[in-house]
C-alpha cells in the first residue's frame, strides 16, 4: 500500500490505540463512537480493542471507518487560550441553546402521546435536570477553572478533579438519557416533533460528549502539564 499517511495507517493497526486518542487526532471518530455506543469521553483511556470486545465490534472494521472519512485535527490542534474560547463559545453556548429548545419538545411530545406505550415519559424532566446541573458546571468553568488555566494559575489538580468528577456525572445523566428516549430511535407512529426530538437528542449526546473529551483528555492534561 503506498502514498498512505505512515501515521494513520500505524494507528489503524494498533488495537492498544485509546479511544480519547483516536477522538482527538481524527475529527470524525466521535461521530463513528457515539454510532456504536462507544464512550470516548469519560471512559476515553479505555484501547480500542477492549472497548470493541466489550460491545462485540470488530475493531479493523472501526478503525478504516474512521479512517475513511478522511478526518484532520480540529480543535485539538487549537492553543490553550483559543480552546477555552471555542469551548465556551461552541459548547457551551450549544449547551444553553440546546436544552431548553429539547425540553420544550420532550414537554409537546409526552403532552400529545401521553396514552402510547413507546411515549418517553420522565424525559422533559431528565432534560430540565441536566440544564440545572450543566448550567451550574459551565459557570464554575467560566468564572473560575478556566480564568486559572488560561493565567498559568497553580493548585489546578483539585479543580481539575472537581469537574472531571462532574462529568462522570454527566456521563450518567447521558446514560439516562439514551434509556428514556430509546436509543433516540423513534417508533413508526412517531409525530414529525417526536422524531425531530430524537435528531435533536442524538446530535446533543454527541456534542457533550465531545465537550468533555476535550476538557478531560486535551485541556486538563494541557493545564496540568501532561504534554
Amino acid at each position: 500500500m503506498s502514498g498512505g499517511n505512515p501515521r494513520q495507517m500505524a494507528l489503524s493497526h494498533s488495537h492498544l490505540t485509546t479511544l480519547a486518542a483516536l477522538a482527538t487526532e481524527h475529527a470524525a471518530a466521535s461521530r463513528v463512537f457515539q454510532k456504536y455506543g462507544l464512550d470516548f469521553c469519560c471512559k476515553g483511556e479505555r484501547s480500542i480493542g477492549s472497548a470493541c470486545a466489550e460491545r462485540g465490534l470488530d475493531p479493523n472494521a472501526l478503525l478504516a471507518e474512521i479512517q475513511s472519512s478522511g478526518a484532520s485535527p480540529g480543535a485539538p490542534a487549537l492553543g490553550t487560550e483559543a480552546l477555552i474560547r471555542f469551548i465556551v463559545t461552541h459548547y457551551h453556548a450549544r449547551v444553553r441553546e440546546e436544552l431548553p429548545r429539547l425540553s420544550r419538545m420532550a414537554a409537546k411530545v409526552e403532552r400529545v402521546h401521553a396514552e402510547r406505550e413507546a411515549c418517553p415519559k420522565g424525559l422533559a424532566a431528565h432534560l430540565d435536570h441536566m440544564a440545572d446541573e450543566l448550567t451550574t458546571h459551565m459557570n464554575k468553568e467560566e468564572v473560575v477553572l478556566f480564568p486559572l488555566i488560561a493565567r498559568g494559575g497553580a493548585s489546578l489538580h483539585g479543580p481539575v478533579q472537581v469537574m472531571e468528577a462532574e462529568h462522570r456525572d454527566h456521563a450518567e445523566n447521558l446514560a439516562r438519557l439514551r434509556e428514556l428516549a430509546r436509543d433516540f430511535v423513534p417508533p413508526p407512529h412517531a409525530c414529525a416533533t417526536w422524531r425531530a426530538l430524537y435528531l435533536g437528542l442524538a446530535d446533543f449526546e454527541r456534542e457533550l460528549m465531545e465537550h468533555v473529551h476535550l476538557e478531560n483528555h486535551v485541556l486538563f492534561p494541557r493545564a496540568l502539564g501532561g504534554e
